[in-house]
């Protein structure tokens, strides 16, 4: 199972603050934890949502909405992608964490990721999930 493991941003990561040096020593040790262990896919920060934009999508209407956005608890300051047995061990590996907003209180949400099969009753004939398996071999092979 995957699950894609979302830190919450704060006041700070919205206004640019980079993380010190020993928060990045502490997450790096982390890091090399997850990978040695095999359960870490992915993992990435994001620049604040003052670099970001979003689009919002109205029948077939698109408005682009240029970023900072106001409600800092709703946005996200960085990734994991964790493959792990259940939601329990993603639990497990996350209350392990150090925490990614030191000196505040923080919010890590961890969400499961579809896989191909959780689609099977809508796709019957497995073509739809064979084209998709297609593309995300395409896509690997021209990241290289």
């Amino acid at each position: 199972m995957r699950f894609m493991v979302l830190v919450k941003a704060s006041a700070d990561s919205e206004a640019g603050v980079l993380p010190g040096e020993e928060m990045l020593t502490e997450m790096g040790r982390y890091n090399e934890e997850l990978v040695k262990a095999g359960v870490m896919v992915a993992g990435e920060g994001l620049h604040s949502s003052s670099k970001g934009a979003r689009v919002r999508f109205s029948g077939s209407e698109r408005t682009v909405v240029d970023g900072p956005f106001a409600e800092t608890k709703e946005l996200i300051a960085g990734f994991w992608i964790f493959q792990v047995s259940s939601l329990e061990e993603a639990i497990e590996w996350v209350k392990r964490a150090p925490n990614p907003m030191p000196g505040t209180e923080s919010e890590i949400e961890i969400r499961q990721i579809f896989e191909a099969e959780d689609f099977a009753p809508v796709d019957p004939t497995g073509e739809l999930r064979a084209a998709e398996e297609r593309l995300r071999a395409q896509a690997a092979q021209q990241q290289g």
